[in-house]
């Protein structure tokens, strides 16, 4: 009796740190333009952003902020990459005109980046496919 009694409280130990840990999960970046960039039609000036998401699974609504003020509202999607970030950094796309749209921001210190290109994608084919 005493044996079962153990066993369900080392498994409940377990199960709450588990959930712990899930609940701490980063949902909160340091983004450092050194360019200017554009999302979503906004353009964003060099310097230092606060960049907060939440949502469930892998569908993120992005939050962009410079100090308390929120500057872009996106969604994304949340995904993983083979090694971890050694920085928050982030990715560009180029255009011919030399300008820059911001494509993706990547956690420091974790595997997890926020994919804004595939959300940019969608919305030119069914802006497209409205034609």
């Amino acid at each position: 009796m005493k044996v079962r009694k153990l066993a369900v409280l080392v498994f409940g130990a377990a199960l709450l740190l588990s959930s712990g840990a899930i609940a701490k999960e980063k949902t909160k970046a340091t983004l450092t333009l050194s360019d200017p960039v554009t999302i979503e039609g906004k353009t964003l000036n060099p310097g230092k952003y606060t960049v907060e998401w939440s949502g469930s699974g892998t569908n993120v609504q992005v939050t962009i902020l410079q100090g308390k003020t929120p500057v872009a509202t996106i969604p994304a999607q949340l995904a993983q990459q083979g090694t971890a970030n050694p920085h928050d950094e982030y990715g560009i796309a180029t255009a011919g005109d030399g300008s820059k749209t911001l494509t993706a921001i990547y956690i420091g210190g974790s595997r997890t980046y926020l994919d804004l290109q595939q959300t940019e994608a969608r919305q030119r084919s069914s802006t497209n496919s409205a034609k």
